[in-house]
């Protein structure tokens, strides 16, 4: 499949690693998904690491500052979508409940971002790209491949992201449960799922990462003989996949899919 060379207003384009412990965190992630590495100098023995795939990024990974740490700052991995004005969107975000953890800022050349806490308390990043517009592999196994937003109010969130971002959402039945699509010139781009009474009571609103791979099991296996934890055991969605929760060594969590839809 070709590079992706630019992201559309409203796509995801970008997952970046926060960790407690950078070394032990790319020995990891380059173990399991086979990826390779670009260690940017941001300070002293401080690195932004580009992940990469054939050569090229699609995603990131650095180290948590220690007062974070101290703080109680879980290891997370964080989502961004693609935007064409980062700050109209900063003004439109706070009009619509959401509080603005950080930005909007240049990160040098790259691009321009934004940080926000939306009105259900889930955190995602805007990005309007510059120099650096995102991943650079799409659609192709060990990438970044579905975001799926757990919420306790899916009619505050859907209202919130379809208004900010020009989303379109649909209402796909599943066992159990209405799943809730959100949609780009008619393409699905992301979910969302309501949590419900099962989920652990201090669980926060989350936006969730899934990363395609060729199979579940074996990586599930794989993950866990390098330290992770396996958080949801690989199970079955009809006519989707089979997917895995996965916590890493740090602590930061995020999914796998082995697809049955022929798109990867």
């Amino acid at each position: 499949m070709s590079k992706v060379e630019n992201h559309p207003h409203g796509i995801f384009c970008w997952s970046e690693l926060c960790t407690h412990n950078w070394k032990d965190g790319k020995a990891f992630y380059t173990s399991l998904f086979d990826w390779g590495h670009d260690d940017q100098p941001i300070g002293e023995n401080i690195y932004y690491t580009m992940l990469q795939k054939q050569g090229d990024d699609i995603a990131a990974m650095y180290e948590m500052p220690k007062e974070q740490i101290s703080a109680g700052i879980p290891s997370h991995w964080l989502a961004y979508i693609a935007v064409e004005n980062v700050d109209d969107c900063a003004l439109k975000a706070k009009e619509l409940g959401a509080e603005v953890i950080a930005g909007p800022h240049d990160v040098m050349n790259a691009g321009r971002m934004l940080m926000l806490k939306d009105p259900v308390g889930a955190t995602v990043a805007l990005w309007q790209g510059n120099e650096h517009t995102g991943c650079k592999h799409l659609g192709e196994l060990n990438t970044p491949y579905w975001h799926e937003l757990a919420t306790r109010d899916s009619k505050v969130s859907r209202d919130f992201y379809c208004a900010l971002l020009g989303w379109e959402s649909e209402i796909k039945p599943m066992e159990g449960m209405d799943y809730i699509l959100f949609l780009v010139d008619g393409q699905p781009i992301a979910g969302m799922l309501e949590m419900t009474s099962e989920w652990p009571d201090d669980t926060p609103a989350h936006w969730m990462i899934y990363f395609a791979v060729e199979s579940c099991d074996v990586i599930v296996s794989k993950a866990a003989s390098l330290g992770g934890q396996v958080c949801v055991p690989a199970t079955d969605i009809p006519d989707v996949g089979r997917f895995s929760v996965i916590c890493d060594p740090q602590g930061a969590a995020f999914s796998v899919i082995e697809s049955v839809m022929d798109d990867v």
